[in-house]
């Protein structure tokens, strides 16, 4: 069977540089590319610790795609954060004013909390249970 994965999320931002400073500087992504394609876009890629898949960070370029900045899922959960500890992980994020909606909860699946990020995205922090 021919292996397919999913490599990388396409997520819609006002600024570069803000985005940029945000995933890297409070959520401890790593800049992974930052390239000038012309005098309004650029080819940013940020990713958590792993090569897993990454985001890239495209700025809204269009009046509907800033209308979708911060609501790309529609008021649900967007994207989903796994970390091998999770009091760490929430202290460091609490830290650094990351504004989370909900305490702390243990699910099936794991430890979980829900969490906004720069432009209004729901996140999932998640310690999974292995």
């Amino acid at each position: 069977m021919t292996e397919l994965r999913l490599v990388q999320i396409s997520l819609l931002v006002r600024d570069y540089d803000e985005a940029i400073h945000y995933y890297t500087n409070i959520l401890g992504f790593q800049l992974v590319e930052d390239t000038i394609l012309s005098a309004t876009k650029r080819w940013v890629v940020v990713s958590p610790n792993s090569t897993h898949c990454t985001l890239l960070l495209a700025k809204a370029a269009t009046p509907d795609q800033e209308k979708a900045i911060g609501n790309q899922s529609g008021g649900r959960v967007f994207l989903f954060l796994h970390t091998d500890n999770f009091e760490t992980t929430y202290n460091n994020y609490l830290d650094k004013g990351v504004q989370f909606m909900e305490q702390p909860r243990i699910e099936k699946f794991g430890k979980v909390c829900v969490f906004k990020d720069l432009y209004g995205n729901l996140w999932d922090l998640i310690e999974p249970v292995h």
